[in-house]
């Protein structure tokens, strides 16, 4: 059930991004001449401290904000607000609790004018990919926070996306559901072959989902930086090369000391 990847490759060009907000009449710049480009199928984190433009990137990715200056192309079309070959999944899941799971994963479907019984053929693929067949009659109120947001992803894969945009997804879960929840995104990501864009408090999560991890800075006039994360999949998180990525991710924040516990965050 694979989207038609010949055509629709989910390329990502950012060129010379800028975004500022208001802030007391004055203007505070967040993003300032972003140039990035993302590959089809990759996975990239974005991470930083808080304020550096982290959701403000991915919303614009998403169509939802507007930038002040600059472009994104995908697949070298210049993008133009929201569209299909984008699906965006938030820390809340935002289910609708009077659908069941397999109502809620037809929904996006059902609103583009699909026929229902095709709607539910393809909504129960993608509730038995994320591992929840057995609860596709359950309303939202009968779900734990990590199944509510496998529904959740559930639902933005139905509709076939070239890029899957996640803004701290699995920021409200606990630790272990956490841990598992990533084992099953990277599962995901490449079963999908997804265009994948996360933005993450953890720098955990990052190095272990991401192609690339892009970190934002706070300070004016600091640029982006990106880093590569070459390590083979799937990956562990007590291997040595792992944990000299993370204290590599943590120096560029001026953590220089391990943090105890595994969810090493910002």
């Amino acid at each position: 059930m694979h989207a038609d990847h010949t055509t629709r490759r989910g390329e990502v060009t950012i060129r010379d991004l800028s975004k500022s907000f208001a802030l007391n009449g004055q203007p505070l710049p967040v993003l300032r001449n972003l140039q990035l480009k993302i590959a089809s199928g990759e996975s990239l984190a974005i991470v930083g401290p808080s304020g550096c433009g982290k959701t403000t990137l991915l919303r614009i990715l998403a169509g939802l904000e507007q930038p002040d200056a600059g472009q994104v192309l995908i697949d070298c079309l210049p993008m133009r607000g929201m569209g299909a070959e984008r699906a965006i999944i938030f820390q809340e899941p935002r289910l609708l609790p009077w659908l069941t799971v397999l109502g809620n994963v037809a929904f996006g479907l059902d609103v583009q004018g699909t026929p229902p019984a095709e709607a539910k053929a393809r909504a129960r693929h993608y509730i038995r990919l994320v591992g929840l067949a057995d609860f596709e009659t359950a309303f939202p109120r009968q779900l734990s926070g990590g199944m509510a947001q496998r529904v959740g992803i559930a639902r933005a894969l139905t509709v076939q996306p070239e890029i899957l945009l996640l803004d701290e997804p699995l920021g409200a879960l606990d630790a272990m559901t956490k841990l598992i929840m990533q084992e099953e995104l990277s599962r995901i990501w490449r079963e999908e072959q997804v265009t994948m864009v996360l933005v993450t408090h953890d720098l955990e999560e990052a190095i272990y989902l991401a192609d690339r991890v892009l970190v934002l800075p706070k300070e004016k006039g600091a640029v982006a930086r990106l880093i590569e994360v070459n390590l083979p999949r799937p990956r562990e998180r007590s291997d040595n090369d792992f944990v000299a990525m993370r204290r590599r991710l943590m120096a560029e924040f001026g953590l220089s000391r391990p943090v105890m516990g595994s969810n090493v965050g910002l």
